[in-house]
């Protein structure tokens, strides 16, 4: 069976797919790749940055901002922007101030404000900004796939980690609610559920909100939904990072289907640095073997050029998903 087979789609619904790894393993590599190769097949396809280094243009070779844009056949790409989002709150709630001649309201409002420079400035923005994006698009059917092109794994793990977080914001809001009384109604246009004068309405809003976010843990750990890459290379830090995060993703229900060992050394007998570093990652790929026993494991060999650009994206894609050879890699035309 091809690897490329083992991809499950589902008619008139989104299909997630989570790329991830530890830093510096090509995650974006493998991200784009994919992305471009599902776009080639006839799928609506959006590719999401969610690594606050982003590097998804520089891989792909076009620009890509903060809203999703096509850039080409199928093909729609963003890099999140925590930034940028919490300015457009910022704006919102400047022009209530403006508007507003009530001293509580505009108490509220500046408290609210004050939040959001905390919380754009602290750990954590770039992964609620990307679970905006995760909400927005699991609903909307709009893109027969999305690819998440992830941060480096601690990131990740907090991303995945947002449905538990966004539930108890929910109890935590309610609790807020109360508290302001009055004052909440000014804040009822940048927070949902935040009317005071129609306690049953925001109430039912809450009980809505909170049944999306169950909605997004079904989705998540639905394996005929949403899958998790993991992205190696064979060397044991990777390898036992990688360990530490399958458990991980374990405990969210999220189904890790398969590792893709990335830079494959081939065997060049005539070159001792090559034929050396060849029997030390077979060792690795031992290991890996014997870590990852329940997961589909697949290879991507070393390039002799650095993977970039979408001529070369889509050639490392038909070598992961398709089984051709990686003509690069032959003995006969890597000099050292």
């Amino acid at each position: 069976m091809a690897f490329k087979d083992y991809f499950k789609f589902n008619k008139n619904q989104t299909t997630f797919l989570f790329v991830g790894g530890k830093g510096g393993v090509g995650k974006t590599s493998i991200s784009s790749a994919t992305a471009l190769w599902l776009a080639n097949q006839g799928n609506k396809t959006l590719i999401v940055s969610t690594d606050p280094a982003h590097s998804l243009s520089d891989s792909l070779e076009v620009p890509i901002g903060s809203y999703p844009r096509e850039i080409k056949t199928n093909l729609y790409a963003v890099e999140i922007d925590p930034d940028e989002a919490m300015a457009q709150k910022q704006a919102v709630i400047e022009a209530q101030k403006a508007n507003s001649s009530d001293k509580n309201s505009l108490m509220g409002l500046d408290m609210l404000s004050d939040q959001l420079d905390i919380a754009s400035a602290s750990p954590g923005a770039d992964e609620a900004a990307a679970f905006e994006v995760f909400m927005s698009v699991m609903t909307s059917n709009e893109y027969d796939v999305v690819v998440f092109d992830t941060a480096p794994t601690g990131h990740t793990l907090r991303l995945l980690s947002f449905p538990e977080v966004m539930d108890s914001w929910v109890g935590k809001l309610m609790k807020i609610k109360s508290k302001l009384g009055a004052a909440a109604n000014s804040l009822k246009n940048i927070i949902p559920f935040m009317d005071a004068d129609e306690d049953i309405q925001s109430t039912k809003e809450l009980e809505e909100t909170k049944e999306k976010i169950d909605q997004a843990k079904a989705v998540l750990s639905d394996p005929e939904r949403t899958t998790f890459k993991m992205v190696v290379i064979p060397e044991e830090m990777s390898i036992y990072e990688s360990e530490r995060a399958l458990e991980a993703l374990e405990k969210y229900d999220i189904t890790v289907d398969s590792v893709i060992v990335n830079q494959v050394m081939p065997d060049i007998t005539d070159c001792d640095f090559c034929h050396s570093r060849h029997k030390l990652q077979q060792k690795r790929l031992a290991l890996i073997e014997q870590k990852f026993p329940n997961q589909i494991i697949t290879e991507v060999p070393l390039f002799k050029d650095e993977v970039k650009g979408q001529e070369k994206l889509l050639k490392l894609a038909e070598i992961l998903y398709e089984g051709k050879n990686n003509d690069e890699v032959e003995a006969d035309i890597i000099q050292l």
